[in-house]
């Protein structure tokens, strides 16, 4: 069809090239439906297309009505503009003619640019002041229906970008085609994209603001995504899942009570179990519900805990460089997949605790860095920025819109997936401006000290919004350093998380552990300093991956021994000792089966070594202590309290013999829990016990790491009675038979008084 030179008039030449070359920033004041004096027509740029007609839109009807106008193609550029025929208010489809190897394709759709504003001024006013809570369902990928026609709202924030887009298959990824309306008043653009809906493939094109387009970028807010290596960001489900678990929700608060039983299996979901069978793939989420769950009921632990599942490029990283905050990885199946994991745990009385990074994320080209050309997401600075240990960009938590952004993060697991709690990591390097760094490479806080007082304020925040939103949630801080107050709240000038990892007492009792039997009564105090803390913070006294990789060796081979029977029973009394300490318990496995190599991400755990005896009965022996952890109120109501706790024996470094009693709450029985942390049994020995207001009590053995059952000797007390012999200023004492490397506990079988 002839050009008609007079359409042309209309058309800034400046605004031409624009549209051609992808640099047109104010996309709707020009793209769309418009008046030109008494007409009303229509420009829509369409490169490549043979051409475009304007068509009757009928509802209901996808491929519309009759021909209302064909579009000129303005000198062959791409750019097709009606002649005017459309009438004010009449409605219209976009007819578009394709070619293709095979013949012409024919698209119809609806015109993006016809849309009014989308994000809602409330929206724009929260977003502007970093304080939407309800971010994955305000930016990134959204189906709706705006009226009445069916697609995917799409937005994200870029303040300093010249011109952003959003490209998938629906434009052939090309960047001019669907360029979006920016709302300045937040940084942030928008754009309606009709008839594109749950599945698609998407990322975006940005003109940075040095007039460059930068690599295409995924989603920051995307709920879904395609497994790496693919980059690219998917359009989740707009169908809510149906959620089976009110009773859970209800019973959370009391379930995750200081005085509550705590026992978390933390988990790597993709290597955990794989499947031989099929070149050694990880299980799915639906997979993980089948074997996972009830592998960890059967165990007795509390919780499961997963190290990172939100999005991340590398899997060497463990999903501690994570890139998709708000998406489940796409290696282990769908969102709603992940949700139905979540369902079923809480149908088994399992909770779900996810670790979660807020303290950086990695470089990679397709992900935060520079987002629109800038220092966005993290500091400008490489001595606040750049964090040097892991290669990785430290979030800028100075920015309302950061911390906003994080902290719907973290809402998106606990509210929309249900999870139970989150284990914060490396909250040390967050909380220290000089965090690894030398004098030099870091910048003081307005106070010229090295406390992240943005850091800080945004730990706060966090903790109060979860307590305030998410009714019985943890948020767990592995912080490595005696920052004051970490589980202490925020109204008493904590920082307000539920607990804190206890580090210091895993290094101290795994470095006495590490030492051989002969050696130990000159490192007493690793075993008993923690006492001197132990009530200071609520802690969770954790055993985590981090324990048995990058060369440390597992955990059964950091046990002294010249045979594997020594190692295993150095192993049983650890565990024991562990179970009966104050404090919540974290477990990473494999140690429950007594690994001997240290984790591997790329491969399984050593299932078949529950083939021999000492690993089975390692793996028993886990179980075992679970059952009496959450059976016993001695051993879990005051486990932040001092109260719960009292020496018994402490000062026998000689024997490297340990006594302590658990006590819980009025009217529940103490234990008494004994350590004999050298091979050498001890028969007819004394301890001091609480006296029976009738006289002599007698004391049963619930617990022996030594029995043969676990893969000890077999030596044991049995039922032992009291008598009225004084011991360790206590009014009666028990002789018992103390086995070589193990743990005893004791209960008595009448009351007190």
């Amino acid at each position: 069809m002839a050009e008609r030179t007079e359409d042309m008039m209309d058309i800034d030449p400046k605004t031409l090239d624009a549209v051609l070359h992808g640099r047109l920033s104010d996309p709707f004041s020009f793209l769309g439906r418009h008046r030109a004096g008494d007409r009303t027509i229509v420009r829509t740029f369409q490169p490549g297309a043979r051409a475009v007609d304007l068509v009757e839109r009928i509802p209901g009807n996808d491929a519309g009505g009759r021909l209302i106008e064909s579009l000129y193609n303005v000198n062959q550029t791409g750019l097709f503009v009606s002649g005017g025929t459309l009438g004010q208010n009449q409605d219209y489809l976009l007819r578009i003619t394709w070619p293709t190897p095979n013949g012409d394709l024919v698209q119809y759709t609806e015109d993006p640019y016809r849309f009014g504003l989308l994000l809602g001024d409330l929206d724009i006013h929260l977003l502007a002041e970093g304080r939407h809570l309800e971010l994955g369902r305000c930016l990134g990928a959204n189906p709706m229906t705006v009226d009445g026609i069916a697609g995917t709202r799409f937005a994200v924030w870029a303040p300093n970008a010249r011109r952003v887009s959003v490209v998938g298959g629906f434009n052939q990824w090309d960047g001019r085609r669907h360029p979006m309306r920016n709302r300045v008043e937040a940084g942030v653009w928008e754009l309606f994209v009709p008839r594109v809906g749950s599945g698609t493939r998407y990322q975006y094109e940005i003109v940075g603001a040095d007039g460059n387009v930068l690599p295409l970028k995924a989603d920051p807010v995307a709920r879904a995504t395609e497994a790496p290596p693919s980059t690219v960001s998917v359009v989740a489900s707009d169908v809510p899942f149906k959620w089976t678990d009110d009773g859970w929700m209800a019973s959370r608060r009391q379930r995750h009570a200081l005085d509550a039983p705590l026992s978390v299996y933390e988990v790597h979901a993709g290597s955990w179990l794989r499947i031989l069978e099929e070149d050694g793939r990880s299980l799915n989420w639906h997979e993980l519900g089948d074997r996972l769950i009830p592998y960890v009921a059967g165990m007795g632990f509390t919780h499961v805990e997963f190290l990172p599942i939100m999005e991340h490029p590398f899997g060497g990283s463990w999903g501690y460089q994570p890139l998709g905050m708000f998406a489940p990885s796409a290696r282990f199946g769908t969102p709603a997949g992940f949700a139905s994991f979540v369902d079923r745990c809480h149908a088994a009385g399992i909770g779900v605790i996810l670790d979660w990074v807020p303290a950086h994320f990695p470089s990679d080209a397709h992900g935060m860095v520079r987002f629109d050309g800038t220092a966005l997401y993290e500091h400008q600075d490489p001595r606040e920025g750049y964090h040097q240990d892991w290669n990785t960009l430290i979030y800028n938590l100075g920015r309302n819109e950061v911390c906003g952004f994080l902290i719907a993060s973290a809402l998106e697991w606990l509210e929309h997936f249900h999870v139970d709690g989150l284990r914060v990591d490396a909250v040390a390097s967050m909380l220290y401006r000089d965090y690894s760094r030398k004098a030099g490479e870091w910048i003081p806080n307005k106070y010229g000290g090295r406390e992240n007082l943005e850091a800080v304020d945004f730990l706060r925040n966090l903790n109060q919004t979860v307590a305030e939103r998410c009714p019985g949630a943890m948020v767990i801080a592995e912080e490595s350093t005696a920052w004051p107050g970490v589980s202490a709240p925020v109204s008493e000038g904590g920082l307000g998380f539920t607990h804190k990892w206890n580090m210091g007492w895993m290094h101290d009792t795994l470095r006495y552990m590490s030492y051989d039997p002969i050696y130990r009564q000159h490192h007493h105090h690793d075993m008993t300093f923690g006492l001197i803390y132990a009530f200071s913070e609520r802690f969770v006294l954790p055993i985590s991956h981090d324990e048995v990789v990058h060369g440390k060796g597992s955990l059964l081979n950091k046990m002294p021994g010249g045979d594997v029977h020594q190692k295993l029973a150095n192993l049983r009394a650890y565990l024991g000792f562990m179970w009966t300490h104050p404090g919540k318990k974290l477990l990473f496995m494999g140690c429950e089966i007594a690994q001997h190599t240290e984790w591997n991400h790329d491969s399984s755990l050593d299932w078949n070594l529950l083939d021999v005896p000492g690993h089975r009965g390692i793996q028993r022996l886990v179980r075992d202590l679970n059952r009496l952890y959450a059976g016993e109120p001695s051993l879990h109501r005051k486990d932040v309290s001092h109260e719960g706790f009292a020496w018994v024996i402490g000062d026998d470094s000689a024997n490297s013999v340990f006594a302590f009693l658990r006590k819980g709450g009025e009217g529940d029985p103490p234990l008494l829990v004994v350590l004999n942390m050298t091979p050498v049994s001890r028969e007819n020995y004394r301890i001091g016990v609480p006296g029976g207001s009738t006289g002599p009590v007698t004391w049963r053995e619930i617990l022996n790491t030594d029995y043969q059952v676990y893969g000890g000797t077999g030596m044991s007390n049995g039922e032992v009675r009291s008598d009225n012999e004084g011991r360790h200023g206590l009014p009666q004492s028990l002789v018992l038979k103390l086995p070589p490397m193990s743990v005893l506990m004791l209960k008595p079988v009448q009351p007190l008084g």
